[in-house]
C-alpha cells in the first residue's frame, strides 16, 4: 500500500498550525517528515499526521470565573489543575475566562471550541463542570468525545469548592449578568 506524502505546506493545514511548527517539530523530533529532498522539501505522511494531530497535542486546563471579584478563586483554579496534571506528567496549556457560566461568546470559551473542532488537545482538564457552562456542557463534552479528546473533571458531583459556588446567589448572578463580560 502506498503511502500518501504531502508537502508542508498541507501538512500543516492539516494540523491547523503554519509552515515553523513543524520545523521546530523536526528540529526537536517530534515529527519528522517522511521523505526530504535533496533541495529542503518535505514531504509528510498524511495517516502519521492524523495520528500526529491529537498524541503530541497538549492538555488543556479551563478556568472560570462569573466576577472579577473572584479574580483569586481563578488563580486557585488554575494552580489546582496545573498541579494536578503537572503530577500526571502532562504538557499542558491553561484557558482562563472571566464571565457568566451562561454567556457563549466568552474568548476563552471560543478558542476551546476552535481547538477542539481542530483537534489540537489531546484532553481538557476542569476542575468542576460548571466551570466550563452552566447549561449545555455536554455539548462540548459530545464534540471532545467526537474528536477523540479525553475529559478530566478533578472535582467530578462534588460542589466547588471555591467561588461560592454551593449559594443561589452566584447562579442568579450568572442569569442575571450581561452578556457583554469578557476577560
Amino acid at each position: 500500500m502506498n503511502k500518501r506524502l504531502v508537502k508542508i505546506g498541507e501538512a500543516a493545514r492539516l494540523l491547523g498550525t503554519d509552515h515553523s511548527a513543524l520545523r521546530k517539530w523536526e528540529s526537536t523530533g517530534e515529527l519528522l517528515p517522511a521523505r526530504k529532498t535533496k533541495g529542503g522539501t518535505r514531504y509528510y505522511d498524511v495517516a502519521e499526521l492524523m495520528g500526529f494531530s491529537n498524541e503530541a497535542a497538549p492538555t488543556l486546563c479551563y478556568c472560570r470565573v462569573s466576577s472579577h471579584d473572584q479574580k483569586a478563586d481563578l488563580d486557585r483554579q488554575q494552580e489546582l489543575l496545573e498541579a494536578y496534571c503537572s503530577a500526571k506528567g502532562w504538557r499542558t496549556q491553561v484557558i482562563r475566562d472571566l464571565g457568566s457560566g451562561m454567556n457563549y461568546r466568552k474568548k476563552g470559551l471560543n478558542l476551546l471550541l476552535e481547538l477542539i473542532m481542530k483537534r489540537q488537545i489531546k484532553r481538557l482538564v476542569l476542575s468542576h463542570k460548571d466551570r466550563l457552562l452552566r447549561f449545555s456542557a455536554e455539548l462540548v463534552f459530545s464534540l471532545c468525545d467526537i474528536q477523540g479528546i479525553e475529559i478530566i473533571i478533578i472535582h467530578n458531583g462534588d460542589q466547588p469548592s471555591f467561588e461560592g459556588a454551593d449559594q443561589p446567589e452566584e447562579l442568579a448572578d450568572d442569569v442575571l449578568e450581561p452578556e457583554s463580560v469578557r476577560f
